[in-house]
């Protein structure tokens, strides 16, 4: 879990370094925060961004909401990161363990049946991890993620700024985890679809959004395999990504052939075996 330099100049270009430097001496880092290898801070740009890198994950897994996109990561994330190479935030991991471990269980129940009741998408987490299966239909899932997009920039019908898909990608790897594989193709395709409808809005962090638009596919794909589901469930994901290729966004037309052409030859692979 150290942090060296060069491990930070290995995720970003010479001269997003040496900003990330500058914004480090002149203190833009602020309320920065850590629990386990999470890190936490806010980063005072031309206004506030809100930062958040793993420090045992390759590469450190970075999120900002800047609109940087640039190749590699941003000053913002940047600065978070040599911050944490001689002054790492204290870990806050012990502090929530011993609050957890002498708090009164019913007490726990309570406050946490509250937070579900309020947050739908921690609901559905919750839910996942208890080994339940997805209630909501894709286009319940679509409009969720859609409404992300309309939050982003009200004004105006153009995305400027990185969306944070943590809470659908941490849905779908809950529900892979329980081996609920159509619950997790439902949350991918859901991602999928919402992604293409939406990437010609986005203007501005086209490798953040491309990024997302990869992995939700790429996890869809895997799904459909690992699932061993009947030849017609299959076909209907075949149809679906060879529709998308037609009537999707063009620059996207390539990623759903590619996935498409994968999928029919791992379930050729699979009938061989």
């Amino acid at each position: 879990m150290d942090v060296t330099e060069d491990m930070v100049r290995d995720v970003c270009t010479d001269a997003v370094f040496e900003r990330g430097e500058r914004y480090l001496a002149e203190g833009r880092v602020d309320e920065i925060h850590r629990v386990d290898t999470t890190v936490t801070a806010v980063v005072s740009g031309s206004c506030q961004y809100d930062v958040r890198v793993d420090l045992a994950a390759d590469g450190f897994a970075p999120w900002c909401d800047c609109p940087y996109d640039g190749p590699g990561t941003c000053k913002h994330v940047v600065a978070v990161l040599l911050q944490c190479v001689d002054d790492r935030p204290p870990d806050e991991g012990d502090r929530l363990d011993a609050a957890l471990n002498g708090a009164d269980i019913n007490e726990i129940r309570a406050f946490l049946r509250e937070e579900l009741v309020t947050d739908a998408g921690l609901r559905d987490r919750f839910l996942a991890h208890s080994g339940g299966s997805m209630k909501r239909s894709v286009n319940e899932l679509r409009t969720s993620i859609d409404r992300r997009f309309e939050e982003t920039n009200p004004e105006y019908d153009v995305v400027f700024k990185p969306i944070d898909f943590t809470q659908w990608f941490d849905l779908a790897n809950e529900y892979r985890k329980q081996g609920q594989y159509g619950s997790t193709m439902s949350v991918y395709r859901a991602l999928i679809e919402s992604l293409d409808d939406n990437m010609e809005r986005v203007d501005g962090a086209y490798d953040h959004f491309t990024s997302a638009f990869r992995r939700a596919l790429n996890g869809y794909v895997d799904c459909v395999v690992a699932t061993e589901r009947d030849a017609d469930t299959v076909t209907e994901s075949v149809l679906f990504l060879d529709e998308r290729a037609m009537s999707g966004t063009p620059f996207l037309a390539e990623h759903f052939e590619r996935a498409a052409a994968e999928l029919r030859e791992k379930v050729d692979e699979q009938s061989c075996e």
